[in-house]
């Protein structure tokens, strides 16, 4: 989906104009602080714009105010994320009071989403010949 001007626009208005709670955390995330990933604020995303984005490990990190817990914003928001989860992307989400209190554990439960799952090693049978040996398991008696 294109970025129409409107978006471009108001994503410029919303950098502009962050809360002390996004301002917090930018001054966090930019310049490759953490994990070396690159995120872009105010990020237009499909009809969305994002708080902050890493495009490449595709996590999207929303900072929600107060009136985010009001039903139809709570509603918007979970549509939000339904969207962008369906479009492959990861959402975190953090109240702007957890981010301004609890830096620290906002930043490592970032850091832990943006650390690669490690991929199971594929299961070799006894007898393969790749398969490494342990060091006086299953190898001969020396004669």
């Amino acid at each position: 989906m294109k970025r129409t001007p409107e978006q471009t626009a108001r994503a410029r208005d919303l950098r502009r104009n962050q809360t002390n709670a996004e301002r917090a955390l930018w001054d966090r995330l930019r310049n490759r602080q953490i994990e070396s990933a690159k995120f872009k604020r105010q990020w237009p995303i499909g009809p969305f714009i994002v708080d902050f984005v890493n495009l490449g490990r595709r996590l999207v990190i929303e900072i929600d105010g107060g009136h985010h817990n009001e039903p139809g914003n709570r509603d918007r928001d979970q549509q939000r994320t339904a969207w962008l989860e369906e479009n492959g992307y990861r959402v975190l989400r953090f109240w702007n009071n957890e981010v301004l209190l609890n830096t620290d554990s906002v930043m490592e439960a970032i850091r832990q989403a943006l650390i690669p799952s490690p991929q199971p090693s594929p299961r070799r049978e006894e007898g393969d010949r790749d398969t490494p040996q342990l060091q006086g398991q299953n190898q001969p008696s020396p004669r």
